[in-house]
């Protein structure tokens, strides 16, 4: 999936430095593409200020004097909303959004309008597009940030062009080959040689304490290198555990 269709617009952005967040938000997610309808106070350094390191975004930014110019060579605009509307309307979350705008973008013009701080889009603006976009945030408190509501949905974007890019568990090349069963074993005798020594295990009610430690590493999985640092350690314990008194040596006799 190429970005290159893809606008986002916003729409009569009352506050400077959300235009400057978008920006930001956008070019983390690899979009570009930015046009402004009629904002309120534009350009500014607030904006810039908060564009950090996506200043080629705003650069770029196309400014519009109304929302039928922002859109006028789209096939496919979708509308954020967080209200109900009396008419329904194809509503879909991000994701779901993510996966109808990314079938479409290959071959469209496609917009991601998002509206004013204080009250989004009106419903006739809302009426000019295809698709409704809702964000399911927490009712108890709805209210997004602009910036944060841009992310959001950009987010959806790159991770649907990611694709198979990323691995489907956590995977890491390893700098040192897992341990062997022997060793583990030998790492075993030593730590509860050692944990005898300095009175946690008591050998005579042990309670399972070496069954659960087995459990803990087996669950981790050392490798050799871990295994060699922890057998350090315990080395190292031992060296402070009190040596038991020598019994006196045989044939010797008290004055």
């Amino acid at each position: 999936m190429t970005f290159d269709n893809i606008r986002i617009v916003l729409v009569n952005t009352s506050h400077p430095g959300n235009i400057g967040g978008v920006a930001r938000a956008m070019k983390n997610m690899g979009l570009s593409r930015l046009v402004l309808v009629e904002p309120r106070q534009y350009p500014d350094e607030q904006a810039t200020w908060r564009a950090a390191g996506a200043l080629d975004v705003l650069e770029q930014a196309v400014v519009c004097s109304t929302l039928d110019e922002a859109i006028a060579d789209c096939q496919f605009v979708v509308g954020t909303s967080a209200r109900e509307r009396r008419i329904p309307w194809p509503l879909l979350d991000p994701r779901r959004c993510a996966e109808e705008v990314a079938s479409r973008a290959g071959q469209e013009q496609v917009a991601l309008l998002f509206g004013r701080e204080d009250r989004g889009l009106t419903n006739e603006e809302l009426q000019r597009c295809n698709l409704h976009l809702n964000i399911p945030s927490d009712p108890n408190y709805s209210s997004l940030n602009l910036a944060m509501a841009v992310q959001i949905v950009c987010y959806e974007l790159r991770m649907l062009q990611l694709g198979g890019g990323l691995p489907a568990q956590a995977e890491a090349q390893w700098d040192a080959p897992f341990s062997t069963g022997d060793n583990m074993e030998r790492f075993y005798e030593h730590l509860e040689e050692t944990l005898i020594g300095i009175g946690f295990l008591d050998p005579v009610a042990p309670r399972q304490l070496m069954t659960r430690l087995r459990r803990l590493y087996s669950r981790l999985r050392l490798d050799e290198m871990e295994l060699n640092i922890l057998r350090g350690i315990l080395t190292e314990t031992q060296k402070y555990i009190p040596k038991p008194a020598r019994p006196p040596q045989d044939g010797s006799q008290e004055g």
